[in-house]
């Protein structure tokens, strides 16, 4: 059985056609992410030696990415966005290849007609990255078996908006390096289990009061309306209303309702990513640490027992003087 480990890591930056500008010898800081649903990213800060200063002063945000790798293994990519330079240091923030397309609009007006949401997805993607492509591959991982209906205008609102809005209706994304995994929301697969061994700085396990709703009620474009749940038997009668006007219609917007009553009933149980450290004797491979696959936990340190499958969302690795971190951010399956 792989276990956790200890990392070290290593940085590269190079150019948008593939050449290197340099490497990082010296990082002193190293941060980086992966999120289910939204844009990752990582931030280095390199200590300049020899003739690396003055490659350093060649980063420009866009043209250039940054490359990260722990123990010589390809971990994490994106574009520049903001470089520092100071008196020793360059500090260098870059956001994972989704990040484009908060930058891209569509390019083409299109109507789908009860059609997949994975495979919505998959355009939106795709349309974003064709006329500039800086290196992509887009995966699905399963068919969502949502089936609805969306309109996207050429030139209106930006792609990762749009993306994002998808995301709250039935899929789930994520970037790994240069792949982008498009998966239905009740995916999880399981890649380990974990206990309170696993957590040596303790857990901060948390019930999520405010996103509770026994009866959910999305409105889509021109009244379309979705309605899923009603008076529970334990909780009573809790009813939240959201607007999601890119749904178009009834079943999307049904789907959409069921969603997320599915996600926050009963009251959602979260293991805080802030405190959520793993230990390096964890039976558990940080490849497989992927936001919307699922871990089993159980743990029975705290007053509020928990002994479930729980979701990736989140993955924050950051290395300094003091060693590396690696934290998870956990939240109920859903399934």
């Amino acid at each position: 059985m792989p276990t956790l480990g200890c990392g070290s890591h290593s940085a590269r930056i190079v150019d948008r056609d593939g050449a290197t500008i340099t490497d990082a010898h010296v990082l002193t800081r190293v941060e980086w992410t992966r999120v289910l649903d939204d844009t990752s990213s990582a931030t280095v800060t390199i200590r300049p030696d020899g003739g690396c200063c003055r490659l350093l002063d060649r980063v420009r945000t866009w043209r250039h990415n940054l490359q990260i790798y722990r123990n010589d293994d390809f971990v994490w990519e994106g574009p520049i966005i903001l470089p520092d330079w100071s008196g020793d240091e360059v500090s260098i923030q870059a956001v994972d290849v989704l990040g484009w397309l908060d930058r891209r609009v569509p390019h083409e007006s299109i109507h789908f007609t009860r059609r997949d949401l994975t495979e919505i997805a998959a355009w939106l993607i795709e349309d974003g990255f064709t006329p500039d492509d800086p290196g992509h591959d887009v995966q699905i991982i399963g068919r969502s078996r949502i089936l609805g209906d969306r309109e996207y205008v050429k030139d209106i609102e930006q792609t990762g908006d749009h993306l994002r809005r998808l995301a709250e209706t039935g899929i789930d994304y994520t970037a790994v390096g240069r792949r982008i995994l498009i998966l239905p929301e009740d995916h999880c697969e399981r890649v380990g289990r974990l206990t309170d061994a696993d957590f040596p700085d303790g857990l901060t396990v948390s019930e999520d009061g405010t996103a509770i709703g026994t009866r959910w009620i999305v409105e889509g474009r021109d009244g379309v309306m979705g309605i899923d749940g009603g008076k529970d038997a334990y909780y009573g009668l809790l009813e939240q209303y959201v607007e999601e006007s890119s749904i178009l219609d009834e079943p999307s917007a049904l789907a959409a309702a069921r969603s997320r009553r599915r996600g926050s009933l009963p009251a959602p149980v979260f293991i805080s990513s802030q405190e959520a450290t793993l230990s390096p004797e964890a039976s558990i491979d940080l490849a497989s640490l992927v936001p919307g696959w699922c871990v089993d936990v159980t743990s029975t340190r705290t007053c509020r027992t928990i002994s479930q499958s729980m979701k990736i969302n989140g993955v924050k690795v950051t290395e300094d003087a003091s060693g590396e971190t690696v934290a998870v951010h956990l939240a109920p399956a859903g399934v």
